[in-house]
């Protein structure tokens, strides 16, 4: 039974050396035939260098260059394209999630398992803030779409070869992945464990400085839901309803002040205008969204591209 390891990444010369000790360690005790894909996304630093050292020492370290930055998600499909596993198991590469529970997943696998996930119990040195939004957002997916994500399960997940190929069907230029995983369903398990700080270098997720986790969050929605299009229709409801109380007070406004300063007409025009422009703005980004969505899909434009496959065919 072969395990094949994807772990996307993009400048990680700090953390590469560390990870492949951690890997082979685990694979020399599980007694197991594995490969670890690693696929570069246009790394700057010495990313590539350390990772061509590491194969002359293990013909299990394949490397996939892609030929430019394309970020996480293609990058890990890239990665289960090539996959020749029963299992594939993909991860990070910042060690904040620990290799040595691949047996653990490996197990669950045996006994029957087609995806396996990893919960976190306590996510050490992350910020509470983005912590409380990360949760207030998998409640939104969760309560718009039609599937159901485990909160506190990221991207490391083992799935079975039959899981895999199903995934791999869903021909979707921008997927949202952990929605597929769990949209394919078939047997689901998890295996808990407690997050460790990043081991080296800073995230390229940041709060502040990446919309990547944005972005993860409208996929989330708009790929599983087209409950925003309905919320969209009884907003334009809510606001004709407002807009008919405006000028019910515009009428009434004279007889019910009796002489006292009430709303004038330019105030009660003024705000009725504002309200209406911006649940229209509102609405109209989330036709945007979808009809982006919908052009991206259209044009079947590649989801990536590879410069070279060192090690595979």
């Amino acid at each position: 039974m072969l395990v094949s390891v994807v772990l996307s990444f993009r400048n990680e010369a700090e953390n590469l050396p560390e990870l492949i000790r951690r890997e082979e360690a685990v694979f020399a005790g599980l007694g197991l035939p594995y490969e670890l894909i690693f696929v570069n996304d246009a790394s700057t630093d010495r990313s590539l260098e350390i990772l061509l050292k590491a194969r002359e020492a293990n013909p299990a370290v394949k490397i996939i260059n892609m030929s430019r930055r394309f970020g996480v998600t293609p990058c890990v499909l890239a990665g289960f394209e090539k996959a020749k596993g029963d299992a594939v198991i993909y991860m990070d590469t910042d060690l904040q999630d620990p290799p040595e529970l691949i047996p653990q997943l490996v197990q669950k696998w045996r006994d029957g398992a087609d995806i396996v996930h990893t919960t976190r119990t306590v996510r050490k040195g992350e910020n509470a803030f983005k912590m409380w939004l990360t949760r207030q957002a998998y409640r939104a997916i969760n309560g718009f779409s039609d599937i159901t994500i485990l909160q506190n399960t990221g991207d490391f997940k083992l799935i079975s070869r039959r899981a895999m190929n199903e995934i791999l069907k869903l021909d979707e230029f921008d997927p949202f992945l952990r929605g597929l995983v769990a949209w394919v369903g078939f047997r689901q398990e998890q295996v808990f464990y407690e997050r460790d700080p990043r081991f080296a270098g800073e995230t390229k997720f940041s709060l502040w400085r990446s919309l990547n986790p944005y972005k993860e969050f409208l996929r989330g929605i708009t790929l599983f839901s087209t409950t925003p299009l309905y919320l969209a229709l009884f907003l334009g409801l809510f606001v004709s309803f407002v807009s008919f109380l405006f000028f019910a007070a515009l009428v009434l406004g004279p007889l019910v002040f009796r002489g006292q300063a009430g709303l004038s007409w330019n105030q009660l025009l003024l705000g009725s205008t504002l309200l209406m422009g911006g649940i229209i703005l509102f609405t109209v980004g989330i036709l945007g969204i979808y009809v982006g969505r919908i052009h991206r899909e259209s044009i079947h434009r590649p989801r990536y591209i590879i410069d070279n496959y060192i090690g595979g065919e």
